[in-house]
């Protein structure tokens, strides 16, 4: 193996190692927001709230484009995945209502 091969293959390892990490942060991120809006789907069944909040949702959605600009991620690619979180979270908070 060449050494730009072998630099190629030790970067590579580095960045899948990194890819690795973030996925996990990722992954353990996603389960503490979904606490939180567990939460707040039981409060908005107690209190006979809707599940959905169409003004909040739409607040959102324009900040994580906003953030997603300046991370120098796709705004839609942002507002997509926001999306459908926003979607699972309002299929818990029925859950929670029935």
């Amino acid at each position: 193996m060449t050494d730009a091969v072998s630099r190629a293959a030790d970067l590579l390892k580095e960045h899948r190692e990194s890819i690795d990490r973030l996925d996990a942060i990722l992954v353990y991120t996603l389960g503490e927001r979904f606490k939180h809006t567990q939460a707040v789907g039981k409060l908005k069944a107690t209190h006979d709230l809707p599940p959905s909040d169409p003004a909040r949702e739409a607040k959102q959605i324009a900040r994580l484009e906003d953030l997603a600009k300046r991370a120098d991620l796709d705004p839609e690619f942002a507002k997509n995945f926001l999306n459908f979180i926003i979607a699972e979270v309002i299929q818990h908070h029925k859950k929670h209502q029935e």
